[in-house]
């Protein structure tokens, strides 16, 4: 019966390929009534409503097609746009089919025994269908063929950890076969299990019965227990980092770090592209998702992207072999920036070798980086010559990370460890470069081989020979000794780094002294990368720049004035005519009153409170305006006297309370 013959009504169906195909009349064998699906009814009540529908998956089968019932496509977003509008990462496949190997002897028993269960042609051909894949299951879920995918997995997943921080999930045949692998994972890895839901490193995603095995039960929950391992797996933090599903999780659950799908199971269609989509989500620096195939579904991937647009074809399934070899290529671009320097020889070596040898690849890279800048005209061009090997080996990272579990993988990973190392040395040392989050974690995930690279050789001061001083000190024998160094490169590394940290230490005590060292520091490493001083130069600059900090923080002493009120005395000196006018002696008193009466009135949030913030505002002009500090220099210097107090005030919550 119709609800409504008007046409300006419109439909609008979300995730159309999972209904809205109800056409076909089901007879009822027991009462012989008819009764039809969803979609029927609802075009009987709406038969002049437009309908739309939205699917990341549309079906052109013979019985259920979605171009069918909802018309042409309106528009496409496809995968390779998705991908290259950053809002999906690539998909790459991989086999590694485990082969069901049968005897000779069982053979024949085994095909009379389905001759026997399939001998009734009268059969209903759904239940056939069902004995069929319970044969199948039978086979895939044999004992040692389990073994040696467990195995396999286990292998897998932890190169693969070594190379990408993340999670994967296991798609399984059957019920039985997610416990029976689960079984075999734990005993290869018994410290992965755990019976408490809120701890372990593997776990079982699916839904039973009492009536099912007591072995089960212990994987079987309620929502709840489901709801807590969505919310484990969801979180990249979390140990759990692999679950074993049937069904559970292959459509609508999302957990952006999930980065693997070990494929155990017949899928096909638009169910396959669901379930591989798990793994495309963009997280942090994942470079892409990793379908790995365990069982042939090649063929069903293929059938199924051929009802996609060509460029999804080609963007979807990438093969493994295309991943090493783009990692090959990466390889040799940035093992040829080493030309002329053995690092080989030095990896094979005791630690105190390495180290040695890293040392000298520090200062090699170094000395390439100014020959690269040199040729350039532009200073763009320039620091582009000095990214040129942390860009090429952060290209080799996401590479390897591809292709970390394949054996030509792990013939490099060593010397992929010694690049990163290298690497994570140069960018731990350098102030100039804008290092994002995502590089460090790069640097940090690919260091892959423990044996070959430890923390302490990333650390450019032992590799330069150096014991961490004091940076507070920066004495005079500790900069003589800088300064007769025989790797000038990687001296003039080592003092950058802390100088550095000298003068970050004491962003949050005096933020006008930070800003001025900084500055010097900055402009003397740009003169250096444009070639405009030498390398002699500019640790001579440097080293003058570590004697003035040090003169900086004993000025307090001198001047009989705590850090503090050195800070707020800076606050007011920042512009020197203000010097001028007022003198040294009252800016002092000044700097005293400011740091009594703003610790006083501080509150926790007042830095991002405006009625609090304007109420210091007033406080800090009355102050200044009744020691007679010049108007017109008046609102820099508030401005500058709260930034310091923001600064210092973390500090003075934690000691009031």
């Amino acid at each position: 019966m119709a609800l409504t013959t008007r046409r300006n009504v419109v439909v609008i169906a979300d995730e159309a390929h999972r209904s809205q195909y109800g056409f076909k009349a089901k007879v009822n064998a027991a009462n012989g009534e008819i009764s039809y699906g969803f979609a029927k009814y609802l075009r009987d009540a709406l038969p002049n409503a437009s309908f739309i529908g939205f699917t990341g998956t549309p079906i052109e089968a013979l019985d259920v097609n979605t171009p069918a019932v909802f018309g042409h496509y309106i528009d496409i977003y496809d995968i390779s746009r998705a991908v290259e509008d950053g809002a999906t990462v690539p998909i790459y496949y991989e086999s590694r089919l485990a082969r069901i190997e049968l005897s000779e002897d069982e053979k024949p028993k085994i095909d009379a025994e389905i001759e026997e269960i399939l001998e009734d042609e009268e059969e209903p051909s759904r239940e056939r269908a069902k004995q069929k894949w319970a044969t199948v299951e039978a086979l895939v879920g044999a004992d040692k063929r389990l073994k040696l995918v467990a195995q396999d997995i286990v292998q897998h997943f932890e190169a693969r950890m070594a190379a990408l921080d993340g999670k994967a999930m296991i798609v399984c045949m059957s019920r039985r076969i997610c416990v029976a692998l689960y079984n075999e994972i734990v005993r290869l890895r018994p410290g992965w299990h755990s019976e408490d839901d809120n701890a372990g490193a593997v776990k079982i995603v699916m839904t039973g019965a009492a009536s099912d095995p007591p072995e089960w039960q212990s994987h079987i929950g309620n929502k709840a227990r489901r709801e807590l391992l969505a919310r484990r797996a969801r979180d990249p933090s979390d140990p759990l980092k692999l679950v074993i599903v049937r069904d559970m999780w292959l459509t609508g659950f999302d957990a952006p770090c999930m980065h693997t799908m070990y494929v155990d199971k017949p899928m096909r269609g638009h169910g396959l592209m669901q379930a591989i989509a798990r793994v495309n989500r963009v997280f942090r620096d994942k470079p892409a998702g990793l379908i790995v195939d365990y069982i042939g579904i090649a063929q069903n991937l293929k059938n199924a992207l051929a009802q996609y647009s060509p460029r999804d074809r080609e963007q979807t399934g990438i093969d493994e072999a295309e991943a090493i070899a783009v990692m090959l290529e990466k390889y040799e671009v940035v093992r040829d920036m080493f030309h002329g320097f053995d690092y080989r020889a030095g990896l094979a070596g005791s630690p105190q070798e390495r180290l040695a040898m890293m040392a000298g690849a520090i200062e090699w890279i170094l000395d390439q980086q100014q020959q690269w800048a040199a040729r350039e005209s532009t200073a763009e061009g320039k620091k582009a010559a000095h990214r040129r090997f942390s860009d090429a080996v952060l290209a080799l990272s996401k590479a390897f990370a591809l292709a970390s579990a394949s054996d030509e993988a792990r013939a490099i990973r060593e010397e992929v460890g010694f690049f990163q190392a290298i690497r994570a040395a140069l960018i731990k040392s350098s102030t100039s470069a804008a290092v994002t989050r995502q590089e460090r974690e790069w640097a940090i995930q690919q260091i892959v081989s423990r044996a070959v690279v430890s923390t302490e050789i990333v650390d450019i001061l032992k590799a330069a020979g150096l014991k961490s001083p004091d940076i507070s000190i920066l004495s005079d024998e500790f900069l003589a000794e800088v300064e007769q160094m025989e790797k000038k490169n990687l001296a003039l590394e080592a003092l950058k780094k802390l100088i550095h940290d000298s003068i970050r230490s004491r962003a949050k005590a005096n933020v006008v002294e930070t800003r001025a060292f900084s500055e010097r520091l900055e402009d003397a490493v740009a003169r250096y990368h444009a070639n405009a001083i030498t390398t002699a130069e500019v640790l001579q600059e440097l080293i003058q720049l570590a004697r003035d900090i040090r003169a900086a923080r004993q000025r307090g002493e001198e001047q009989g004035l705590s850090d503090e009120e050195i800070a707020f005395y800076d606050a007011l000196a920042e512009n020197e005519s203000a010097v001028q006018v007022m003198g040294d002696d009252k800016l002092r008193v000044i700097a005293h009153e400011l740091l009594v009466s703003l610790r006083e009135n501080v509150t926790v949030d007042w830095a991002h409170r405006a009625s609090a913030r304007a109420r210091m505002r007033v406080l800090v002009k009355r102050i200044l305006r009744k020691y007679g500090y010049p108007p017109d220099l008046q609102d820099a210097a508030v401005q500058t006297v709260l930034a310091q107090a923001e600064a210092l005030s973390a500090q003075w919550s934690v000691a009031g309370g």
